[in-house]
């Protein structure tokens, strides 16, 4: 990927076939999507790539078990319909991206023998409809073998568990890695760039975009002959600007995930919690030494702040915790996430769970806008083939075959599973920096470690005893179009993820790196790092956590 400095100037005042604006899992879909097509294709995101929805999911390539159960309960043909694409797309992502995904299998704890026979038959209702593109067959595992996969489950009333097999992906990384290979198929893409404002044709079609870009304030026009909104949340924003009065189509849904010591589940195995207070599916899922857990669903608008509030946190440790032997307190949660469901409104539904997680493609006849709304990561592919689709039929061609099926993303070639015994053969790294170069860059990660070569100081880890490096700043920045402290611990590394108290602790070294790289002077490197600490204590005191600023003794989290 190109600088943003070498990527502002190769947008600014230029024309394409196609502009995407978004940056998230939807636009950067259908950004790959076009320039595969051999159609131009520039992409415009606001903030940072992946820094909404798409790096704040459940983690999971999934079609969807509530799905089915609402499908065939309220005879929803709509359920069935992503269930299925969400299936026979999973093996996809899979596929392109073997170092950012991987099958995980699930446990549904069952109490009863009816239990067992309700999960049964709907687990391998999901693997006949998966067909040739089921992971692992459903199985039935007694109340024995449970307790020797999960052993901190409560034995009490378990007879046993049905397993099934979905997938599991790095969300973050895996966006990133999409807007890197549409950069390098020749598309041009740019964060921190905003569409303020529609320039329109004669004939009132949209005929550029004009463009704010975000630390500059300069301003430029990029023209395109065809226009795909995919802002997700923000949909109904760009709907309305291209078309004033626009009925608006979105409908949000918040959700919250907790981050937990993974040794609380002490297992390889993720627990599906099949019925909350309020009829959701819960989440535990091990994911990179953690416990992710989620995730809740309360209908907000654009305008809500997207934080983590206690009552949330009460709600899933609550819930959690009647399955386990030792209960989880809130001491114990490492960090947290928000974020919102772009789901698109239909008619009868008053809760935004039982809103029907499919996509709508919508061509807009007076101002040619062509917008992508609703959908999940799992379907992302083809979502962005049903827009592309869209696009060269009102270019006035034909739909031209995809060729995002089988396309690996930039880092899996020639990756294998243990790569990364060649990071530490080469290198010298510790096994642990080794593996996390490799989960998160794939066979990019030797071009992480050549910049070692140049600076031996950038061997170093951001955090004593953890595994990020200090290149992988440097290559966030160089590389990634990272920006901000934010950018590269939340988004390209992940350390903001996994433990909020690390993050504050990396967050000097980072900015100094990233002064490096942009020339800051020392007064806004230190500034940058405070304001970056103090965001993250805001967040832990509005979800109840302050005491989370401190290591807490005595608890189960063991920082690696």
């Amino acid at each position: 990927m190109k600088t943003r400095a070498e990527a502002l100037q190769s947008i600014e005042n230029k024309s394409f076939d196609v502009c995407v604006i978004g940056g998230g899992a939807t636009g950067s879909g259908c950004a790959l999507e076009a320039q595969l097509r051999n159609l131009r294709t520039v992409q415009l995101e606001a903030l940072d790539f992946a820094s909404a929805t798409s790096s704040t999911s459940t983690k999971m390539i999934h079609g969807g078990v509530r799905y089915l159960e609402q499908a065939i309960r309220q005879f929803d043909i709509k359920e069935y319909e992503v269930l299925s694409r969400a299936l026979h797309e999973r093996i996809n992502m899979l596929r392109n991206a073997p170092y950012l995904t991987k099958p995980q299998r699930f446990l549904a704890p069952c109490f009863n023998w009816w239990s067992v026979l309700y999960f049964e038959i709907g687990l391998k209702l999901y693997d006949w409809i998966a067909g040739r593109t089921s992971l692992a067959p459903s199985s039935f595992l007694s109340r024995d073998e449970v307790l020797c996969r999960i052993p901190t489950l409560d034995p009490r009333r378990l007879v046993g568990a049905v397993a099934y097999t979905d997938g599991q992906f790095d969300d973050a990384r895996y966006n990133i890695a999409l807007v890197n290979t549409f950069s390098e198929a020749g598309g041009e893409a740019l964060n921190y760039a905003r569409v303020t404002a529609f320039e329109k044709a004669p004939d009132g079609k949209i005929a550029a975009v004009e463009v704010e870009e975000h630390f500059s304030h300069c301003r430029f026009t990029v023209r395109a002959r065809a226009f795909i909104n995919a802002t997700g949340p923000y949909a109904d924003t760009i709907r309305q600007m291209a078309t004033p009065g626009a009925p608006p189509r979105m409908r949000l849904s918040k959700g919250i995930h907790v981050l937990l010591p993974v040794e609380i589940l002490s297992s390889d195995d993720a627990l599906l919690i099949p019925r909350t207070e309020d009829g959701r599916v819960l989440f535990a899922i091990p994911w990179y030494g953690r416990l992710l857990v989620g995730t809740t669903e309360k209908e907000v608008s654009v305008h809500d702040e997207l934080i983590v509030t206690r009552d949330e946190v009460d709600y899933l440790l609550r819930h959690l915790n009647r399955y386990l032997v030792h209960p989880v307190t809130p001491q114990e949660i490492v960090s947290c996430t928000a974020g919102v469901r772009p789901l698109v409104s239909s008619r009868g539904s008053k809760y935004t769970k039982r809103l029907a997680r499919d996509h709508v493609v919508e061509l807009d006849a007076r101002s040619g806008l062509i917008s992508i709304m609703g959908g999940k990561w799992t379907t992302h592919r083809a979502m962005a083939q049903d827009t592309v689709n869209a696009v060269q039929e009102f270019l006035g061609g034909p739909a031209t075959p995809s060729q995002t099926l089988d396309h690996p993303l930039v880092g899996s070639a020639g990756y294998f599973a243990d790569y990364w015994q060649s990071l530490v053969k080469k290198w010298g790294v510790s096994e642990a920096a080794a593996r996390h170069l490799a989960q998160k860059f794939g066979t990019r990660a030797q071009q992480v470690m050549q910049l070692t070569e140049q600076n031996a100081d950038l061997m170093a880890p951001l955090v004593d005893g953890l595994a990020p490096l200090r290149a992988e700043v440097v290559y966030g920045a160089r590389n990634e179009m990272a920006a901000s402290i934010e950018d590269v611990l939340a988004r390209r590394i992940g350390l903001q993820f996994y433990s909020w108290r690390d993050a504050i602790k990396a967050a000097p070294a980072a900015a100094q790196l990233l002064a490096r790289e942009f020339g800051w002077t020392d007064a806004a490197t230190s500034e940058s790092a405070t304001d970056y600490a103090k965001k993250i204590r805001g967040l832990m005191q509005k979800a109840g956590l302050a005491d989370l600023a401190a290591p807490q003794p005595g608890n189960r989290n063991r920082d690696q």
